[in-house]
């Protein structure tokens, strides 16, 4: 492995681990490339962590941008765009799932409220269901294409089980991923529910996320017996989903949930990596 691939692997694990562990049950020849599109997911997911002021966090991301848009060696010196770069070219990956990728996350940059489902739903999509789905293009071209239905159900399971474990720090920086439509129904607003406890309707909100949550992963895993063997890895997140949703029931999102300890992730991936998802 050279010292490039080495620096891009290394910030997935550090930054993402548990997508740096799913990685590993890909064969040895894709796992470079689904490296590179981790780093580059962990990059423009974690601008707002590193960079605290909206507008020069638009330039990063118009950075990236750029650097997709112009392939080839765009990007020279830096090891993630250096590899997404080769990636895209390799396995022939549509640019515009990037573009899409890059302009969802302006919203991680301001402190706008999510209107309703289903623009929550359109920014899971456009986040972590196209994340899945462009792995999945990687593992298996041929196959990939059937499955891109369930990578939506995946990516909308996945990304709102994240949303909750982050509603701390959300909440901290004024952010508020919970739809204004489903805050309404539970008697709340974004305004009351960033601030202080939540307010009286906090609780119902975040179990009303919960069940969302819980009602894309349930379709995943009606469609994910049939996953074939190749894009189980890109699938292989989906596999921590439930327990961290588990998790939740029995603690208190609003207040923090712990992560499932190490021995717990690699016991589960490793369970649904070789025996894939029981027929319910």
């Amino acid at each position: 492995m050279s010292r490039s691939a080495e620096i891009v692997m290394d910030a997935v694990r550090a930054t993402d681990h548990d997508r740096y562990l799913t990685a590993l049950y890909a064969t040895a020849d894709k796992r470079g490339a689904l490296f590179s599109l981790y780093a580059f997911n962990a990059e423009i997911a974690g601008i707002r962590d590193r960079i605290h002021e909206a507008l020069p966090g638009e330039v990063r991301l118009q950075w990236w941008r750029d650097v997709i848009a112009a392939g080839g060696e765009a990007g020279a010196g830096h090891p993630t765009a250096e590899a997404l770069n080769a990636t895209i070219a390799t396995f022939n990956l549509p640019k515009p799932a990037f573009e899409n990728m890059l302009d969802a996350r302006i919203f991680d940059l301001y402190d706008d409220p999510m209107p309703s489902r289903t623009d929550l739903e359109g920014y899971c999509g456009e986040t972590a269901a196209a994340l899945i789905q462009l792995a999945a293009m990687v593992l298996d071209p041929v196959e990939a294409p059937r499955f891109a239905d369930l990578a939506g159900r995946a990516g909308c399971a996945q990304a709102m089980t994240g949303l909750l474990l982050l509603l701390p720090l959300h909440r901290r920086r004024g952010q508020c991923f919970v739809p204004a439509d489903i805050l309404a129904a539970a008697g709340s607003s974004p305004q009351e529910f960033v601030a202080g406890d939540g307010g009286p309707g906090a609780k119902r909100a975040v179990a009303a996320m919960m069940a969302l949550a819980r009602e894309h992963l349930s379709a995943f895993e009606r469609g994910a017996p049939a996953l074939p063997v190749s894009l189980r890895p890109a699938f292989l997140p989906l596999a921590l989903s439930r327990a961290y949703l588990g998790k939740m029931e029995n603690g208190s999102p609003l207040e923090g949930v712990a992560r499932l300890s190490a021995l717990r992730r690699h016991w589960l991936l490793l369970r649904r990596a070789s025996k894939g998802w029981p027929a319910l």
